[in-house]
């Protein structure tokens, strides 16, 4: 700010930036930090708060219930993570080329992100559904007959997998396209007249250009991944027998439906603390590259 001195221009800053620190104070730390307090207490919403110490950390931590949820939740990430990947860049690749009606495939390929959980988790447990799904019934027409899908503990994750895929390969491409639109054109006219290969172009250029591009991706799915729960309460509710129970399907469980506040948010802080360990790991490993 012209004419005033350093210290009148943080103050007119601090003026500036006071309404949204105070919605973060209210709004953000403020819950954040009752949570924490929460974790330590015995408290079913309707009767007094009694402070109990680490006690609900220790009875999550030998819960089997939460280990098996916990292992569910690791599944998913192992399944949905290569695929919207791989998806992704592939959809990225296909509109950042030369094809007609590009802008109607950016659009048709992001709607999904753009429409409710309920809905498209509604819309997939009708395709899955084993007796009247379209799934079913396309694998009848070549002779396949279909699983139970979300009624069988062997695919129901597989079935969740999916879905989530689906609806968030949107996302992933605008992040790729974003990526392949950054890299100078002279890479790849260097590479024609080398007499470079579409397919080496592709290995020895395009990928190793979109290696931050990647390792954001990987960072934000993995984050996302860990908190999946909308499509799983919708599809399954954790079935059958707790084939598809994931971690925050337990907090919301224990929470909204034990009452049990104290173990519910000491869920949530160990999970807030594996996923900051998982960042930090993925960012130290991009930083020494």
């Amino acid at each position: 700010m012209a004419g005033l001195t350093k210290k009148q221009t943080y103050r007119w800053l601090l003026l500036f930036l006071l309404p949204s620190m105070l919605g973060f104070l209210v709004f953000v730390l403020t819950p954040i930090l009752a949570s924490l307090g929460i974790s330590f207490t015995d408290w079913d919403l309707l009767s007094s708060i009694h402070f109990i110490g680490i006690k609900n950390y220790a009875e999550v931590l030998k819960d089997g219930e939460f280990w098996q949820s916990f292992r569910n939740t690791l599944g998913f990430i192992l399944g949905y993570l290569p695929l919207v990947t791989i998806f992704g860049l592939l959809a990225a690749l296909l509109v950042n080329s030369k094809i007609h009606f590009k802008s109607l495939f950016r659009g048709i390929y992001f709607l999904p992100v753009v429409t409710s959980w309920v809905a498209v988790s509604l819309v997939w447990k009708w395709l899955f559904n084993p007796s009247y799904g379209l799934l079913n019934y396309f694998l009848s027409l070549v002779g396949v007959h279909g699983p139970q899908w979300l009624e069988d503990p062997k695919t129901a994750m597989i079935a969740i997998i999916l879905t989530s895929v689906w609806k968030d390969i949107g996302f992933i491409m605008v992040i790729y396209l974003g990526g392949l639109q950054s890299i100078d054109l002279s890479f790849y006219e260097a590479a024609e007249v080398d007499g470079a290969s579409t397919w080496q172009q592709f290995w020895k250029i395009t990928l190793p250009l979109l290696r931050k591009t990647t390792f954001f991706v990987l960072t934000i799915s993995l984050i996302n991944s860990f908190q999946v729960f909308d499509q799983v309460n919708i599809m399954t509710g954790g079935g059958p027998g707790n084939a598809t129970s994931v971690v925050v399907q337990s907090v919301y469980n224990h929470a909204f439906r034990y009452f049990q506040m104290g173990y519910a948010t000491a869920e949530s802080w160990i999970l807030f603390i594996v996923i900051l360990v998982v960042t930090i790991i993925q960012m130290k490993g991009q930083n020494s590259k």
